[in-house]
């Protein structure tokens, strides 16, 4: 296919720039990246982020978390901690291995539990729980990923987030001479959830919440984007308006040097988008033609972005800088068989064979659109001989979904697939065959179901050993004239079992309880000693003991 090379710029056209336009929330939006405690001290102050959390300048007065009740998890040796508790409405063998990756957060009403980065187990339990001080803070695309350092060669499991604030619909407010609100930002743990590094956009352009993706050279690729103003009557919009711009940087990991960026204004269209110009007058007179939302690196180097309001997908030369083929939108390079269209899809990603998967939202234009079909995972078999994408499996959910925004389909490693709904409360898990509209039954081996109205942008099966660099947590109780000791390690995938020391004396503590089965995030053991101070050791599969926490006195 011919590669082309289609911008408003490089297309000639002449857009008038107007007056300066200070961003609140852009695409999904982000304003804001400041970090905050999780339970236990951590070295985490961020090299480029801002250190103090705020809710976003001039956004509606978010409610307060929802913090108790049947829908949240409370513990009593982690009172800070007060993560979502999800209803799993199905669980059947064969499920991959690993854990669950979320970021809850909710739009429009109150988030049930704290906003963070959440890893769950099969059942609903937490694993980990990184809280944030603010619900006008989220965290998104939470997962794992393997970090190279750029210099060592050396490869280690971690986890990666984007920290900042999220509106939908997104809103802004035109301010002469204004400056761009601070953006979001990525952060990069490691195993002993231990800050490795924190990266932010570059060319004045704020880090976006849809992608962070680690490379094999030591570098990450991201979005970023920011207003451009610009008159839009040339495509029906305002004369004092400006576009969403997005740009692909990536950036070394060691010295965050800007390393490559492609800008989407300089190559494509916006007149190509399905998004009207005209719905700038909603967002503060700024019009998101593109919203890039995923990128994905072929085994080539080529890159595979989703642009959900043009309904495309390109394949983009890095080499060259120009688009290799496109698949959907107004200028698609292949027709598209039976169940193969999509609409303001997420997350492309390059499938083994000439295939292509993603999350077809099917849904929305913002604020109140209405649905073109019902959101469903889609892997695609493009044959490039006869330019056509055809259908290989879709994944549909029962009762049907019709999510707005957001969501992804992952491939597993026993092909299996693992679905996040976006901004409909679910995630779920198929055998690789898949299921059809009207059968969404068909395949499921796991669904949960998150409380309220909370949502998660992505959501991830990932394997995960987690060993914390901070000590487990202990609370003692009197409760029937016996005393009962509460123990956790927030993060902690070893610990088996726990053993509880006990005296009269913090300096002389002896065994109490040799082996208590660890019950879940938090494990209440029961003994007749009155202390009144207290210990407890987390215990490996083989009983060697990982660490100790602080002793505690018996509350009365």
């Amino acid at each position: 296919m011919t590669e082309r090379h289609l911008g408003a710029r490089s297309a000639g056209r002449r857009l008038r720039r107007t007056a300066g336009v200070c961003v609140l929330a852009a695409g999904l939006a982000l304003t804001i990246c400041s970090p905050s405690a999780a339970a236990g001290p951590r070295p985490d102050r961020p090299r480029h982020c801002a250190t103090e959390p705020a809710p976003p300048t001039g956004s509606a007065t978010t409610p307060p978390p929802i913090t108790s009740g049947s829908d949240v998890w409370s513990f009593i040796s982690e009172p800070g901690l007060h993560p979502q508790r999800v209803k799993v409405t199905a669980h059947r063998p064969g499920t991959a291995r690993g854990k669950i990756f979320v970021g809850p957060y909710a739009i429009g009403a109150a988030v049930v539990g704290q906003t963070g980065a959440l890893i769950s187990e099969n059942s609903g339990d937490p694993v980990w729980f990184r809280p944030l001080s603010s619900p006008d803070l989220q965290n998104a695309d939470f997962r794992v990923q393997t970090y190279h350092h750029p210099r060592s060669g050396k490869a280690q499991r971690v986890l990666t987030w984007w920290q900042g604030s999220i509106a939908i619909p997104p809103t802004y407010t035109n301010l002469p001479g204004g400056a761009p609100e601070p953006g979001g930002c990525y952060y990069v743990y490691d195993d002993h959830y231990r800050l490795i590094t924190t990266v932010s956009a570059h060319h004045g352009f704020n880090a976006d919440e849809h992608e962070f993706l680690l490379t094999r050279r030591g570098t990450a690729l991201f979005i970023a984007t920011k207003p451009v103003p610009m008159d839009l009557r040339p495509y029906g919009g305002a004369e004092n308006g400006a576009i969403l711009d997005s740009e692909i940087q990536e950036v070394d990991l060691e010295t965050g040097k800007l390393v490559f960026s492609w800008d989407l204004l300089d190559h494509l269209d916006p007149a190509d988008s399905q998004v009207p110009a005209s719905d700038a007058a909603t967002s503060g007179g700024v019009w998101d033609p593109y919203h890039l939302n995923s990128i994905d690196e072929g085994p080539g180097g080529e890159l595979l972005i989703s642009l959900r309001n043009f309904w495309a997908i390109y394949d983009i030369s890095k080499k060259t800088g120009k688009i290799r083929w496109q698949l959907g939108g107004k200028k698609s390079d292949f027709t598209l068989g039976s169940n193969a269209d999509f609409y303001w899809q997420h997350d492309a990603r390059f499938r083994p064979g000439n295939k292509i998967s993603m999350f077809d939202d099917g849904c929305c234009n913002q604020p109140d659109g209405t649905p073109e079909q019902e959101s469903h995972g889609l892997i695609l078999d493009l044959d490039f001989d006869h330019r056509r994408a055809t259908a290989a499996r879709t994944y549909y959910h029962q009762p049907p979904l019709f999510s707005a925004s957001q969501g992804n389909t992952q491939a597993l490693p026993n092909g299996n697939e693992f679905i996040g709904w976006g901004q409909s409360s679910y995630y779920s898990e198929y055998a690789g065959a898949g299921s059809t509209e009207g059968n969404g039954s068909r395949n499921l081996l796991y669904d949960a179901q998150l409380p309220g109205s909370n949502i998660s942008y992505r959501a991830f099966r990932n394997t995960w050993v987690g060993k914390p660099y901070y000590p487990p947590s202990a609370a003692a109780k009197t409760e029937n004239r016996h005393s009962v000791v509460h123990a956790s390690w927030n993060g902690s995938t070893q610990t088996t079992a726990w053993r509880v020391l006990a005296g009269r004396n913090p300096d002389s503590l002896s065994v109490v309880v040799r082996h208590a089965k660890r019950t879940g995030f938090e494990t209440a053991i029961l003994t007749d000693n009155p202390g009144p101070y207290f210990q407890v050791e987390a215990l490996d599969e083989k009983g060697h003991v990982l660490k100790s926490s602080a002793i505690v006195t018996l509350a009365r």
